[in-house]
């Protein structure tokens, strides 16, 4: 069995398997379905704008006026299907996240390691777990090797813990974290038994950060909730005072109410961010939390590392040097016999089951080169995981003659550190690793160490090395890297590269791949000495930061932060996670990164793509500007329905009534898709990735955008209200009135979505963007329009009569004059842009 596991651990096979599933069930903290149809449907049901029409339809009921009564049921079952319709998609969404975000966990059954979903290992099982891997369940070690743990969410206490079978503390717990090395652990506790579980903690329970978009359309809605409640008194006191009608009172303010509430707008927003979320997706980004949709379009700064993103990290190796002979080898060469202690011992220093492509081609060049393989023979009996500063690692084996192998590699920097070399050695080799590392190459040091006895030294830097050589590996950028820095540059974001790598290789590397402004680097060693002005200076003006460590990357993050920087940290190390979880946007790699970066980031990549997070970006900027531009619309919208409520009433025209509730239900049961299913599925719009970021702090909707939704709906309400007089001076009565009034807001209504779609691009440039729903939309409501106008029993029921073609065409007319002047508007920023 690989991973060097006693033979003896053969794990559970499938009869126990599922025994043991029938008596303890899933290892799931909460097995409830969540949001069912029934919850979905109360919720609903609660909603401010339904618990109106309840009370509309009861005074309807008392009055004896049952055809109206029926009409708002009719509407609240609609209102709730469209409610009930987006819910669903927003929960099927989220669902589908979830179960992608679900890591795989590594087990022995039938003496065979499989990976299976976390939620099926079940008691008994034997579960394997890796450094950087999340533990998924409690249980008993029953085999590690330099096996370390890091129990803070449980404890809170950050420092890692080294356990094994033979310790005092031979348990581990779900939800903590390994550090270092290797265990098999017998799962003795699943699900809501484990400890995480008793304590009531749950991934699924932890609320998301409000964020700033969130609060700011929070604040509007509850503003327009108490202009309503303001109003409605208002109406009904004057309405009362004309009429000593409390029934028909209520019914006026109710209709106003109704009018004033804006629920389509927090409805939109949960719409827009679970299937942003959901879309994403389908690109390969999986989205931890939804809202963070929002923040990537604000990205500012992306902070990147360069194995694995901007290279291929295929890690072919191309040259060997040699210290004993003092000679550099190219591949055609690595057969020279001078070459084996090197490859043996570059060999030995990585792990026994390779997972990292360097180790993966020094073990096949040891096959190659070795005609007796002598991996079977040796165990490993001592670990020194990858740490320091700069970074190495120490692996001890031993045969059962006792003889012993202790081979190191790491950073040649450290390396040189620990070895035997002369000082003018060590430079002799410097120079070798600048001229290599000039040229792109990432090179690793070799070294070799004896040690008598089993006391062993508490650091792997206390042996005294004898320093064998470099391996020197080549890891290409990756093809069209260089276009895709150049649509991030275009986009107004900054880069920089962070890497434990040295500055020559990293340079290099950033060279190939077009990042800009790479002359300058600094170290980790460096950061951590500066003030906290000069970190803020470094953080923004240097591009390659090079031998870094966790802590320096943290303190960069944390410096760019103070900026006012938006900053999306890419990583897929035990190492980058503190780094991860301080930025704004932590950014995990799906296929080699760690479960430690996946747990602390906010967003997966699953194919370590960096192009993915320009989609991302891309699409956090569509998502944005999206719900801008619905919420616009509604606020426009709502203005002229609310005053032509309410204005007849308080001016005392001759029609005070002209609306009903029947009539602004129809018209929010049209407004309510176009807000949140119709701008939710509009295209990016074209050069969108070309303008800087928006900043974080930008109000969302500022004077100058609200004030044109404001002057936008009182336009469409002097339209609206000049047909009112014109149609009443010509001698209509009350339902023709009320056609040509009613017809023109629902023109209006249309012709401001369509104009709406770009505050910048003219109306005829936004068809270029195709969204089919658009069409749909304005044409079933067109011929709902014509149903209410020309059929007699529908008419009869909205109180109108229909138009003769002069009539329309006089409403049509006016609704595109009160709306359509804002292509005037758009044309002239746009010429006066060009001047600039």
């Amino acid at each position: 069995m690989p991973y060097n596991i006693p033979e003896h651990l053969k794990g559970l096979n499938n009869n126990e398997v599922t025994l043991s599933r029938k008596k303890y069930g899933y290892n799931q903290i909460d097995n409830t379905d969540k949001n069912t149809w029934l919850e979905l449907l109360i919720n609903i049901l609660k909603e401010p704008m339904l618990v109106l029409l309840f009370a509309i339809s009861i005074i309807y009921l008392i009055v004896g006026d049952y055809g109206e009564a029926l009409f708002m049921f009719l509407a609240i079952a609609a209102v709730a299907a469209i409610s009930l319709y987006q819910d669903n998609r927003s929960r099927k969404a989220l669902e589908a996240l979830e179960k992608l975000n679900e890591p795989l966990s590594k087990v022995i059954r039938n003496a065979k390691i499989i990976e299976i979903p976390t939620h099926e290992i079940t008691v008994g099982d034997l579960c394997i777990v890796e450094e950087g891997k999340m533990i998924n369940a409690d249980g008993e070690i029953m085999h590690s090797n330099d096996f370390s743990v890091n129990e803070s969410s449980l404890t809170g206490e950050s420092l890692s813990v080294f356990k094994s079978s033979e310790s005092d503390d031979n348990k581990v717990y779900s939800g903590t974290l390994a550090v270092s090395g290797l265990a098999v652990i017998k799962v003795e506790k699943i699900g809501k038994e484990t400890r995480l579980g008793k304590i009531g903690v749950s991934i699924s329970e932890i609320k998301e950060e409000t964020s700033p978009l969130q609060l700011q359309i929070g604040r509007f809605v509850k503003g327009m909730a108490i202009v309503g409640i303001i109003v409605f008194a208002m109406v009904c006191i004057i309405s009362y005072y004309h009429t000593r009608s409390l029934l028909d009172s209520l019914l006026n303010g109710l209709t106003l109410a109704m009018s004033v509430l804006p629920e389509e707008i927090p409805v939109a927003f949960s719409t827009f961010m679970a299937l942003g979320a959901w879309k994403l997706m389908r690109e390969g980004i999986i989205v931890k939390r939804s809202s963070i949709v929002e923040t990537l379009g604000s990205t500012t700064v992306i902070c990147t590392d360069k194995t694995g993103t901007i290279t291929e990290n295929t890690m072919q190796l191309k040259h060997i040097y040699n210290f004993a002979t003092d000679k550099v080898f190219d591949e055609n060469d690595f057969s020279n016999s001078d070459l084996s202690t090197i490859i043996d011992y570059a060999m030995w220093s990585s792990e026994p089951v390779p997972f990292d492509p360097m180790e993966k081609t020094l073990h096949r060049l040891y096959e190659k080169s070795r005609k007796d393989d002598q991996r079977k023979d040796f165990q490993m009996i001592h670990e020194y995981p990858l740490e320091g500063k700069p970074p190495m690692m120490t692996h001890l084996f031993e045969n059962t003659e006792k003889e012993r192998i202790i081979a190191a590699k790491g950073a040649p920097e450290a390396i040189l550190n620990v070895s035997t070399l002369s000082e003018n050695e060590k430079n002799k080799v410097r120079d070798i690793i600048k001229n290599l590392g000039s040229q792109g190459f990432r090179i690793l040091g070799v070294a070799r160490s004896n040690f008598q006895g089993n006391n062993f030294p508490e650091k792997q830097q206390n042996f005294k090395f004898d320093f064998l050589g470099l391996v020197v590996f080549y890891d290409p950028p990756k093809k069209g890297i260089q276009e895709v820095f150049s649509h991030i540059y275009n986009a107004g974001i900054k880069v920089k590269v962070i890497t434990g790598d040295n500055v020559d290789t990293t340079r290099s590397i950033a060279l190939q791949a077009g990042i800009k402004q790479t002359s300058q680097a600094i170290e980790g060693k460096d950061i951590m000495e500066f003030s906290d002005e000069q970190l803020l200076q470094a953080a923004e003006e240097k591009v390659l930061f090079t031998r870094m460590f966790p802590d320096a990357k943290l303190a960069v993050v944390n410096a760019l932060k103070k900026q006012g920087e938006v900053v999306a940290m890419l990583g897929d190390g035990v190492n980058d996670s503190p780094a991860l979880k301080a930025a704004h946007i932590g950014v995990a790699m799906g296929s080699k990164g760690t479960e430690i970066a996946k747990a602390a980031a906010a967003l997966v990549i699953t194919n370590d793509d960096l192009d993915k997070l320009i989609v991302g970006i891309a699409s956090g900027r569509r998502i944005y500007a999206n719900i801008k531009k619905a919420v616009q619309y509604i606020i426009s919208i709502h203005i002229p329905i609310i005053l032509t409520v309410s204005l007849p009433l308080f001016l005392g025209w001759v029609f005070p009534q002209i609306f009903t509730p029947v009539h602004v239900i129809f018209l929010e049961l049209v407004m309510g898709p176009t807000c949140s299913i119709v701008y939710e599925n509009e295209p990016m719009e074209r050069n969108t990735m070309l303008n800087k970021p928006r900043k974080m702090t930008d109000t969302f909707l500022n004077w100058k955008e609200l004030s044109i939704s404001i002057i936008q709906g009182l336009l469409i309400t002097a339209g609206i209200l000049f047909i009112y007089q014109f149609t009443v001076q010509n001698g209509g009565n009350e339902e023709k009135t009320r056609a040509m009034v009613f017809s023109t807001l629902i023109f209006a209504n249309i012709l401001l979505s369509l104009t709406n779609r770009s505050f910048h691009y003219s109306l005829f440039e936004s068809f270029k963007n195709r969204n089919i729903l658009f069409p749909i939309v304005s044409f079933v409501t067109l011929i709902m329009l014509a149903a209410i106008l020309y059929i007699n029993p529908i008419s009869d029921f909205f109180h109108l009569t229909g138009l003769t073609i002069r009539e329309l065409s006089l409403s049509g007319g006016i609704a595109s004059l009160s709306v359509l002047w804002f292509e005037g508007y758009k044309l002239i920023k746009r010429l006066n842009k060009k001047t600039k």
